[in-house]
């Protein structure tokens, strides 16, 4: 499995403020050192607001002013290893739910703090979060469709980008009802 780095994901959000403003991280970062008032992050972001720095390089920004979280400074695969760290019986489900979609079509996954994200080419459609010593969600992200059945809500399981989730306790869960659910969830995101 291939997992997206902090600074992968930090070499995208730079091209984005630079298409967004005109201008690249180190000029932002001089321009931020310059304003005397920004002395905390809330003061950092209304600033940011009113340049028009929004989102993900907003955040960025605030993390350059102020210090990376420990999290974010470590490696795709520290993240991962740390997820199932007193659970390792569950990471061959999330190897499992990897390999499926990455069979479905074009997958990267994003690696966080609790959880892994696996994104289409468009955007974020699922997310594997080892939730207890027994069981790891697969959040899914399909619009329009309620809770019902084994899909449970899903609202709190990864960042908000998903609202379904299907609880797996064994690569064996990973049935052709979850993979038709997470087929679904990845033509939806495409």
């Amino acid at each position: 499995m291939t997992a997206r780095s902090w600074e992968q994901m930090r070499t995208q959000i730079a091209a984005q403020l630079l298409r967004q403003t005109g201008h690249d991280v180190e000029w932002w970062n001089a321009a931020v050192a310059n304003e005397s008032s920004l002395a905390d992050e809330a003061a950092l972001r209304a600033w940011l607001a009113e340049q028009g720095v929004t989102g993900y390089p907003q955040g960025m920004l605030v993390m350059e002013r102020f210090g990376y979280p420990d999290f974010l400074l470590a490696s795709a695969d520290e993240l991962i290893e740390a997820q199932y760290t007193d659970r390792p019986a569950l990471r061959p489900i999330l190897d499992a739910v990897v390999a499926l979609a990455s069979s479905i079509g074009e997958v990267e996954v994003h690696a966080r703090k609790t959880y892994a994200s696996l994104f289409t080419p468009r955007r974020a459609f699922a997310a594997v979060r080892p939730t207890t010593k027994t069981r790891v969600d697969l959040g899914l992200r399909i619009d329009g469709v309620e809770p019902g059945g084994r899909l449970l809500d899903g609202s709190r399981t990864a960042g908000g980008n998903v609202n379904l989730r299907l609880p797996l306790t064994s690569v064996d869960d990973i049935d052709d009802e979850a993979t038709a659910w997470l087929s679904r969830a990845y033509h939806a995101n495409l």
